[in-house]
């Protein structure tokens, strides 16, 4: 028996590949295939069945396409009901891969579909689990994405979820192992670990969620709080994850075309689309299009993607090294974003060369901003682009926070004429916030380089939340 977890970083998402006697099952796998064909091919296996744990919402799935290059049936659980062909298991269906058995768990409550897997060994002991976004390490899968598709709410969604785990998983022995399709980062959990693999009878020690004692009322009270808005890309690859989607070498053979600045700039005006930088935030401050929007592929590239530009069919042109192009056109196929018209030839300095306009974002060491801070006594404007809770946690004195997810609800709070400062936590989302503030016409910014790391190693005074007390 062969299990091999996948992990995709930028996605916090784990494909899976299980082997046994020359038979070979794909979990969750992504959009790009081919490392798995060449993996089993390896092997001298064969791919007999991929998995799917429900209607992915954060990224696309490679099982159609795997479907279509080796034959193997896609199943799901029950309710799936997809627009291709595929087996809808039923609960406790099972399936032989060599001497290993899975069993389906209809795990309903992230989605009506959601499935675990049940991995029994050869000898019909049960060993794993592969638990979708059902079951996180730390937490589990938030009950808010499918409200539409199954005309319940969020807290029915969260009623049927405690029923799943405390009647299909929490009864099985503590060794067996969890493999959830994701970890920390991902958007589809709160409270997840960096860990990516535990075992079971940890998790019933330690997930807030899988407390023995815990009622359903309490549960589904823990479980809705604190939740944040789902990025606005979800509903479409749930869209693509059930219908069907474009292979993804004609997306990448589309996206590879390149265009010199004279026709980059026809272009962009022709199909009215979105410029978007990839690379290094400080080389994007050096220079960059106007009007062009920083998302490094050095970072949390596809998340931020989906969760800014929000529209998949938006047309996007690429300003990108060109040795890294195929990586990042992969990255935005991962979650639906299909329509990459093609990329600056040339890069940068083609556009440079050609003398065309271009703009810079001016940048400082926090420690300038230090000296800056004393020389005007603090009578400056700071806006902290970080999420609410890092804010709340600690941050700049009188700073603002105006988080990047939620950035165009609060361009009114930004001065128009104003010298204001901006930073993240290291850098990243900073220039990306940078970028978007510029292409709404505010230029009257400076970015803080490092971020708030650098600025608490400066000296520069700082502040938690207090929550205020109810008591005198």
């Amino acid at each position: 028996m062969k299990i091999e977890q996948i992990y995709t970083g930028c996605l916090a998402q784990g494909a899976y590949y299980i082997e046994s006697q020359g038979e070979v099952a794909i979990i969750d796998p992504l959009r790009e295939v081919q490392p798995y064909l060449d993996k089993a091919d390896a092997n001298g296996a064969k791919i007999k069945y991929i998995f799917e744990t429900h209607f992915h919402a954060d990224f696309v799935s490679g099982h159609v396409t795997l479907s279509e290059k080796t034959g193997a049936p896609i199943i799901y659980g029950p309710n799936a009901n997809p627009n291709f062909e595929a087996i809808t298991a039923k609960d406790g269906q099972k399936f032989t891969l060599g001497e290993l058995t899975f069993v389906v768990l209809h795990t309903p409550g992230h989605t009506m579909e959601s499935t675990t897997y049940l991995l029994k060994d050869k000898k019909g002991i049960d060993h794993a689990i592969f638990t979708g976004d059902t079951l996180f390490l730390g937490d589990v899968g938030r009950p808010d994405l499918a409200q539409k598709a199954a005309h319940m709410t969020q807290e029915e969604l969260a009623g049927k979820l405690y029923d799943s785990l405390r009647n299909k998983i929490m009864p099985l022995e503590d060794n067996v192992m969890v493999y959830p399709a994701h970890g920390a980062g991902s958007a589809c959990g709160k409270n997840m670990m960096k860990e990516t693999v535990d075992t079971l009878g940890h998790q019933k020690e330690m997930n807030y969620a899988l407390r023995a004692d815990m009622t359903k009322e309490e549960f589904i009270k823990e479980v809705i709080d604190g939740l944040l808005p789902p990025p606005a890309y979800f509903p479409m690859n749930v869209k693509m994850n059930k219908e069907g989607y474009e292979n993804i070498e004609n997306v990448l053979k589309r996206g590879k075309r390149n265009f010199s600045p004279n026709e980059f700039e026809a272009v962009a005006n022709e199909t009215g689309a979105v410029i978007l930088d990839v690379r290094h935030q400080s080389h994007f401050a050096k220079g960059h299009i106007p009007g062009s929007i920083f998302i490094g592929i050095d970072g949390d590239f596809a998340p931020w993607v989906g969760d800014l530009i929000k529209d998949v069919k938006q047309p996007i042109l690429l300003v990108s090294d060109k040795d890294r192009i195929e990586e990042v056109l992969t990255r935005l196929s991962r979650v639906g974003f299909d329509n990459t018209v093609g990329y600056l030839k040339g890069g940068f300095e083609a556009w440079k060369k050609a003398s065309k306009e271009y703009d810079t974002i001016t940048s400082i060491p926090a420690s300038e901003f230090k000296q800056i801070e004393e020389d005007t006594q603090k009578n400056i404007q700071v806006f902290d682009v970080r999420k609410p809770s890092e804010f709340q946690s600690e941050h700049v004195l009188n700073a603002t926070n105006t988080s990047l997810s939620t950035l165009n609800n609060h361009l009114a709070e930004y001065p128009k004429n104003e010298t204001f400062f901006v930073h993240c936590a290291g850098g990243y989302r900073s220039m990306i916030a940078a970028s978007i503030l510029k292409s709404r016409g505010i230029h009257n910014l400076i970015d803080i380089q490092g971020g708030f790391k650098a600025i608490k190693e400066a000296g520069v005074e700082t502040t938690a939340y207090v929550c205020p007390s109810t008591f005198k």
